[in-house]
């Protein structure tokens, strides 16, 4: 099993795992068998940081899992969808799919359309926006980012991407804009950066 990353999604973490004052929503995913998301947070050896995700965004919990509980694991580049659907978040990931894959980086949908994809739950509605993820190993030009955030912004909904580089990630459209610095959201908290992909450098 892979190191858990950000957004991948995990299942097997038991009721007894949460915190005693935990809200019954919260122990009702578990005992659905739902799964957790991993969140970007750093913790001791051997446990995960990790969201609950129940109805609306009100029902949001971030706690910690221990890794020997896992008993499977899914990360975004594996979720695609093609089918039809009404909802504008789902026919703009079918739309968008071939330009990505396309990339040769590692992709997928994260928040409410990749846990649906993934559970067979339904969360996306109407409004839904679709958020992406990009795996950016190597530094991505602002300018090649800007023609990318050019295609996305003409799918039928809004779509966030965040590029995931070695240092934590930054999102395309701020990347694709013109600002000096930019935010970096890394497991020891967000900070302005003017190089995502030298960020991790310059912390070692």
């Amino acid at each position: 099993m892979n190191v858990p990353r950000p957004h991948d999604l995990l299942w097997g973490m038991p009721v007894s795992g949460l915190p005693v004052d935990a809200p019954r929503w919260a122990q009702d995913v578990l005992l659905s068998g739902q799964p957790v998301v991993v969140r970007r947070a750093t913790c001791a050896d051997g446990w995960v940081a990790v969201g609950l995700r129940g109805q609306g965004r009100a029902q949001r919990s971030g706690v910690l899992m221990r890794l020997a509980a896992i008993q499977c694991q899914q990360g975004p580049e594996t979720l695609r969808w093609q089918a039809e659907s009404p909802w504008p978040a789902l026919q703009a990931l079918a739309s968008v799919t071939p330009v990505l894959d396309a990339s040769g980086m590692a992709w997928g949908p994260t928040g409410g359309v990749g846990y649906q994809i993934a559970t067979g739950i339904e969360v996306v509605h109407a409004d839904s926006d679709l958020d992406l993820l990009l795996r950016t190993p190597q530094p991505l030009a602002r300018a090649q980012a800007r023609e990318l955030l050019d295609i996305l912004d003409c799918a039928p909904c809004r779509i966030d991407l965040q590029l995931e580089t070695p240092a934590g990630a930054v999102a395309l459209r701020e990347w694709a804009g013109f600002a000096r610095r930019v935010l970096l959201k890394s497991a020891h908290g967000p900070r302005l950066v003017s190089d995502p992909w030298a960020a991790m450098e310059r912390a070692a």
